[in-house]
């Protein structure tokens, strides 16, 4: 696997059949259009080795200056008023954050400052009912802890009672059984943030997005990032407003911005790196931020922060050891090192309210990604 950096070239030279990454163009072109679309905005990043063969923005970063609950519809301004979404523009990632605590984490174990299968409580021993379920780094990243999904860190009065509801929470399942659990990412924010003396904005920005010149990747606040929500109660967990710029995600709002699970914007031009990265085994260009060794641990079933073989995402390309992640703003990537592929699928979908994820768009990019390749 080359280190090469990414550079944008036609299809045919990546290797790739250019129909049907039309045919991947044309419907994401689609997911933007009519009164009631999937998304408002989408960009698309995909490529394979170090070529980047499609680059597509579509439809509004700003459709909607609100959400109107009596018609179910957004409210429009005028056309001059709306924004248009461009390659450059960055999008909460939201859940595709956990990728970046993970390899953060995965760092520090390369280092030996850190075991995978050391206990939790060894290094926070404040967090009493973990530490007595001897719940591990590993299991923290497998989601295999037991803890539950959330916790309502945003009805806290201040951070000291946000602080006081992690640490007094209790597994309420086996350790060993997969539950998909916020709060291991935030357990490992803290657990990164103990032995290092850094915070987690500080690692990733030193460790990951610096040495590899993702300069539009950082937490927020992110002015003219593409909107997300008009955020207000029954459907969401607080009162904001229409949100731009800065998380989406309520807990970690309640957390300054800066959290293990979700907070960070990005770019599909810098996820495109991140990914390429990750398929040239932690190396690109000069910039090395993991070994191979490691990174064929993070990718490889179960996946370390990772989902591994998800094909309600990932489409055609599951089945062969793609690795990736969702957000819950529209955002997404896959990578697939049996055929040295990527994927970057950023929408805000949340735009002007959240609804019920579909994800038969981001499948359906994945398989035309994996059917270019049988060239």
């Amino acid at each position: 696997m080359s280190a090469l950096r990414l550079r944008v070239d036609t299809p045919e030279r990546a290797g790739l059949d250019p129909g049907e990454l039309q045919h991947l163009v044309q419907e994401v072109r689609g997911l933007t259009v009519g009164d009631r679309p999937w998304a408002p905005g989408v960009v698309v990043v995909a490529g394979r080795g170090p070529v980047i063969a499609v680059r597509e923005a579509a439809g509004w970063a700003v459709r909607y200056t609100a959400y109107d609950a009596t018609t179910d519809r957004g409210v429009e301004p005028e056309p001059a008023a709306r924004v248009p979404m461009t390659l450059d523009t960055p999008f909460d990632l939201a859940s595709l954050t956990k990728l970046f605590t993970a390899v953060a984490t995965l760092q520090q174990i390369e280092r030996g400052t850190l075991g995978l299968d050391a206990p939790v409580g060894a290094v926070l021993p404040e967090f009493r009912a973990v530490a007595r379920r001897g719940v591990t780094v590993r299991q923290l990243l497998t989601h295999t802890s037991g803890l539950r999904p959330e916790l309502p860190l945003y009805d806290c009065r201040d951070a000291a009672a946000r602080l006081a509801l992690l640490r007094a929470e209790v597994p309420t399942t086996p350790a060993g059984r997969y539950r998909y659990s916020d709060l291991n990412m935030l357990l490992l924010q803290f657990l990164l943030e103990r032995i290092t003396g850094r915070g987690l904005d500080v690692l990733i920005h030193q460790g990951i997005t610096r040495p590899l010149g993702m300069t539009a990747t950082r937490f927020g606040p992110c002015p003219g990032a593409a909107a997300t929500e008009d955020q207000r109660r029954p459907w969401a967990k607080a009162d904001r407003g229409m949100l731009r710029g800065v998380v989406h995600d309520e807990n970690a709002w309640a957390l300054g911005g800066v959290a293990g699970h979700a907070g960070l914007f990005s770019t599909g031009g810098d996820l495109a790196v991140f990914c390429r990265t990750l398929l040239a085994g932690g190396q690109y260009g000069p910039a090395r931020i993991l070994g191979p060794d490691i990174v064929t641990l993070l990718l490889t079933p179960p996946g370390l922060g990772f989902a591994v073989d998800q094909r309600w995402f990932m489409g055609e390309l599951a089945g062969r050891g793609a690795a990736g992640h969702t957000g819950f703003t529209g955002t997404s990537l896959v990578l697939d090192p049996a055929t040295d592929t990527f994927l970057v699928l950023l929408a805000n979908t949340v735009h002007p309210r959240r609804r019920p994820p579909d994800n038969t768009p981001r499948a359906r990019a994945a398989t035309h990604l994996s059917q270019a390749t049988h060239t």
